[in-house]
């Protein structure tokens, strides 16, 4: 397990003095990525193989959010090994170790220069440390868009460019930027309890964005696509 201390500062707090979820996302993006300092075999095999882990997918339960100035201490462990795919709990604790959010993700290996699935040989997943899984409800990775007809209202609109703010070194749109995307269209009464995402299609910098909302009778789903291809969807209840 790898952990990360951090503290609930201005530039991460919402106009109510509460962590944003945007923030607290960051900082957990942040601690899963420098876990990879733990595994120096793994990050050996990955620098010569030209390869990174993608996010393909994240599930957020939202516990309690805490407040400007708190000690929080993000920790992140690997679950679950496969050969295009890890499986990792990354959990934000308040001070006295109460857990504020539990998230479960999935990371996809891929090829840095074609961008394709490529598999991790036998002998890295045999030197990985797994740490037990931890508890929380786990639910499917796929988000399944509701037909028209079953959901309670539909919106399509206004495309929104990608940045170049929106950008981070693996030259596309960071995974915290789709929800920070998708949470200007939630209604400022919406309290977020949890939510799921699931990217598909990385957007690059320039790429127009087609949001879509869809209002369900468990939460809000925006899809984020460009042309025919979807980009990330993520669901709020």
């Amino acid at each position: 397990m790898f952990s990360l201390k951090y503290k609930v500062t201005t530039s991460t707090c919402d106009s109510e003095g509460r962590l944003k979820l945007y923030s607290a996302l960051q900082m957990m993006q942040d601690c899963s990525e420098m876990w990879i300092d733990t595994e120096p075999g793994v990050r050996q095999y990955f620098s010569e193989q030209n390869m990174a882990q993608l996010l393909a997918s994240r599930q957020v339960e939202v516990v309690r959010v805490p407040a400007y100035k708190e000690e929080l201490t993000v920790t992140t462990s690997v679950y679950g090994m496969k050969p295009m795919f890890g499986f990792r709990n990354t959990f934000i604790y308040d001070a006295e170790g109460r857990p504020c959010y539990r998230t479960w993700s999935m990371g996809a290996f891929v090829d840095k220069a074609s961008g394709k699935l490529k598999r991790v040989d036998d002998a890295t997943i045999a030197s990985m440390r797994l740490e037990p899984q931890l508890e929380m409800s786990y639910r499917d990775r796929r988000i399944i868009l509701p037909r028209e007809e079953t959901s309670e209202g539909v919106q399509v609109l206004q495309p929104v460019r990608v940045l170049r703010a929106d950008i981070d070194y693996n030259r596309h749109m960071n995974n915290a930027n789709y929800i920070r995307m998708a949470m200007e269209l939630l209604p400022e009464d919406f309290v977020v309890k949890g939510l799921r995402v699931e990217y598909r299609v990385a957007a690059k910098l320039g790429d127009m964005l087609t949001p879509v909302v869809y209002r369900t009778a468990d939460g809000i789903i925006v899809s984020l696509s460009m042309g025919d291809d979807v980009s990330a969807i993520i669901e709020f209840c």
